[in-house]
């Protein structure tokens, strides 16, 4: 039996395919088999709120979901991967999302998208701005050069705007919106997103069909679009409530916020950090788009960011660098006594 489209159902409402398989993560309430389909059978979110009541290690029991939610071998498959194989590196993606998952949903929620639509990016690149794919798709959003230039993206040979990640998640917006213009769907908006646009069109009219699980059964996807959208989905479950599905114990840092500030050319990020006493690395990630971690001094100018709170102190030791009182390795100038 074909799986119902899920992406009839109302924006906030989960869904259990007909074709739903339970995995040993969310024991069922009850036992689904063929014949039983018209009966009444608690849904994804129920099943997860009952289990969530008997363990005291959860990290919330109020599962809210905005994208359609289905629930079948597929996904099972890929919780349990994720729980096994995969265990280390989405522990990771859990951590950083502490950092990334709430700038990421809240520009989400300020354009009207669905905030889950986050959770790509933790499948595409883990959070990571420099991730590259086999296919040189770059940045956290994973875009492909053309694509990212297509909706304002610029890359040039000092800087990478895909890596940053504001103005990719601005760009990827943008991407989604056309998206779901077209297909009307939002499992095919990821598989489009996956897979190229042109190419999903091309599987949809020839199969008369906007249900990406029948898609996905006929064949008409690349396996690893097949993959996608149920990779997003047990990654949507496990990080609603990881404690569920074994992830305990997970480190929370501190959110994605910066201030930002113009920097000169010549500016260099180790200088930064070192005048703040940080880790390059923690200026890098905030600048990720500076290829060469500085502003080239082909360049006059360059809006950087630096940790929230830092702005007046970052500044004041730029205008040291304006008026040749400190070098631009951050030293001292040698012929300036007052500064000695």
């Amino acid at each position: 039996m074909a799986a119902a489209n899920p992406d009839t159902k109302s924006k906030n409402q989960t869904y259990l395919s007909s074709t739903s398989v339970y995995a040993p993560t969310i024991p069922p309430l009850r036992k689904m088999v063929r014949g039983e389909l018209n009966q009444s059978y608690p849904s994804v979110k129920e099943q997860l709120q009952a289990k969530a009541k008997l363990s005291q290690k959860t990290i919330g029991t109020n599962l809210i979901f905005d994208l359609p939610l289905t629930y079948n071998r597929k996904v099972s498959h890929w919780i349990s991967y994720f729980q096994d194989r995969g265990k280390v590196w989405f522990r990771d993606w859990l951590e950083k999302s502490s950092v990334y998952m709430p700038f990421i949903q809240k520009e989400l929620k300020i354009n009207g998208l669905p905030q889950d639509l986050a959770y790509m990016v933790m499948i595409e690149s883990g959070f990571e701005p420099n991730a590259i794919s086999h296919a040189s798709a770059v940045g956290p959003w994973q875009f492909i050069q053309p694509t990212g230039e297509r909706y304002g993206l610029t890359v040039r040979w000092w800087l990478d705007e895909r890596r940053d990640l504001k103005k990719s998640t601005q760009a990827a917006i943008r991407y989604l919106k056309d998206l779901y213009a077209e297909f009307g769907s939002w499992y095919l908006v990821a598989a489009s997103y996956n897979m190229g646009e042109g190419g999903l069109r091309r599987q949809v009219k020839k199969h008369k069909t906007r249900d990406f699980w029948a898609l996905a059964q006929a064949g008409a996807l690349p396996q690893e679009t097949t993959d996608y959208v149920p990779k997003i989905l047990a990654a949507m479950l496990i990080s609603k409530s990881p404690g569920l599905y074994g992830f305990r114990n997970l480190a929370v840092h501190a959110a994605y916020e910066y201030d930002i500030i113009s920097a000169p050319k010549g500016t260099d990020l180790k200088d930064i950090a070192n005048h703040l006493g940080v880790t390059h690395k923690a200026i890098k990630d905030l600048n990720a788009e500076l290829l060469l971690g500085y502003i080239p001094r082909q360049v006059d100018k360059h809006f950087i960011r630096v940790p929230k709170g830092s702005a007046s102190y970052v500044a004041e030791y730029i205008d040291l660098l304006n008026s040749g009182r400190v070098s631009l390795n951050g030293h001292l100038a040698p012929d300036d006594k007052t500064y000695r």
